[in-house]
């Protein structure tokens, strides 16, 4: 257990460190939060066509109102703890990367709703909005890698520990 509390504390180290290089953000955090926009503006306009998506930015064209999704905001810094924990947790790679696919997709699908309803709640109460985008989204991203990352174990074949075997003594007469 301390070995994979260890590895995980490195792999978010590194992780952390090597996100906020100017290579990896302008290769892929930039074009990621700008797809995060796209995708959220996408499936709002199913809805309400009065909306675009420019850059990083997700407005609404009827009233203005446009959010801005920055660091923090993208999901990669969530998807980074939830990467650190199934790399450092002992497993079958195979089943590493399963669960990586799928959590992945699991935590950018729950931060695209963030996004799509924090852009509805500031249209509707900036001060809602606020409280939703600093408190309640906060926890809900961190508990959703949590989640995804116990059913991710829950999944894992169980090792049963190693007992010695002891040699055959032949019973006393």
């Amino acid at each position: 257990m301390v070995g994979f509390f260890l590895w995980f504390l490195g792999l978010q180290a590194t992780l952390f460190g090597l996100e906020l290089t100017p290579w990896v953000q302008s290769w892929f955090v930039v074009p990621w939060t700008n797809t995060l926009a796209a995708i959220s503006a996408g499936i709002v306009k199913l809805f309400d066509p009065q909306v675009l998506s420019q850059g990083k930015v997700l407005q609404s064209t009827s009233n203005g109102f446009a959010v801005s999704i920055e660091a923090g905001c993208n999901g990669v810094e969530a998807t980074i703890v939830l990467v650190a924990a199934i790399l450092a947790f002992p497993a079958p790679w195979k089943r590493k990367l399963a669960g990586l696919a799928i959590g992945v997709v699991a935590v950018q699908g729950l931060n695209i709703v963030r996004v799509i309803s924090l852009f509805y709640l500031g249209q509707w109460n900036f001060n809602v909005f606020e409280w939703a985008h600093l408190y309640v989204w906060q926890a809900l991203i961190m508990l959703d890698v949590l989640i995804v990352w116990l059913l991710w174990v829950r999944t894992l074949p169980r090792v049963s520990p190693e007992v010695p075997e002891t040699p055959d003594v032949p019973a006393a007469a």
